[in-house]
């Protein structure tokens, strides 16, 4: 059953992108949604005219708690995933700092996460290091530049804080990853490449 369905989307994957190997998805983890790579695949044709690199992508699954390993970096070239990363949602999507997001918004000084298509944009120096701008695509996120919401590092992304308390801290609406991977992962993905993220 396992192979059928992941035989399904697979191709199902290399027929919207027209350049995604059928291994793709199988690469992706297991109790990923299975839904999640077919609509980003999708939002990479929607926006093709502004997403520039179509060899790789960024998936980030918010409907998994904070200590799961969500945001994954897909290859879609080879159809690998070159590497997995625990990522922080914002204190505004958990209140109650349960490691859940059950809430998104574009609204500045919502300190919430947001979902939908972004294009990944330069490099930066602020307050935490080497960080990434994000451009929001979607109307549910299009105010990402103006709400700096970005690719950062933070100390409070990390496994010892899942060992204390069962979950990462939170950010202000950010995309934070653990401060010692962040750059392999902005490395990763790049400049104009597709960061999709749902819950």
């Amino acid at each position: 059953m396992n192979f059928n369905r992941r035989h399904f989307l697979g191709a199902a994957i290399a027929g919207a992108a027209g350049l995604a190997s059928p291994r793709a998805f199988a690469a992706v983890k297991n109790d990923t949604r299975p839904d999640l790579l077919p609509r980003a695949m999708a939002a990479l044709n929607e926006h093709h005219n502004s997403i520039l690199r179509r060899d790789v992508i960024g998936l980030v699954d918010f409907s998994h708690h904070s200590r799961e390993l969500r945001f994954q970096i897909v290859d879609l070239g080879n159809g690998r995933v070159l590497a997995s990363y625990l990522v922080a949602h914002g204190r505004g999507s958990d209140p109650a700092n349960s490691g859940w997001a059950t809430r998104f918004s574009n609204r500045p000084g919502s300190h919430a996460s947001s979902e939908g298509s972004f294009r990944t944009s330069d490099t930066y120096y602020g307050k935490h290091g080497k960080s990434r701008r994000l451009i929001g695509l979607d109307p549910q996120n299009n105010l990402a530049l103006q709400r700096a919401i970005v690719i950062h590092g933070a100390d409070y992304v990390a496994p010892s804080l899942i060992a204390a308390q069962g979950r990462i801290g939170r950010s202000q609406g950010c995309f934070a990853l653990e401060r010692k991977l962040v750059n392999q992962a902005m490395d990763q993905l790049g400049s104009g490449a597709l960061l999709f993220a749902a819950s």
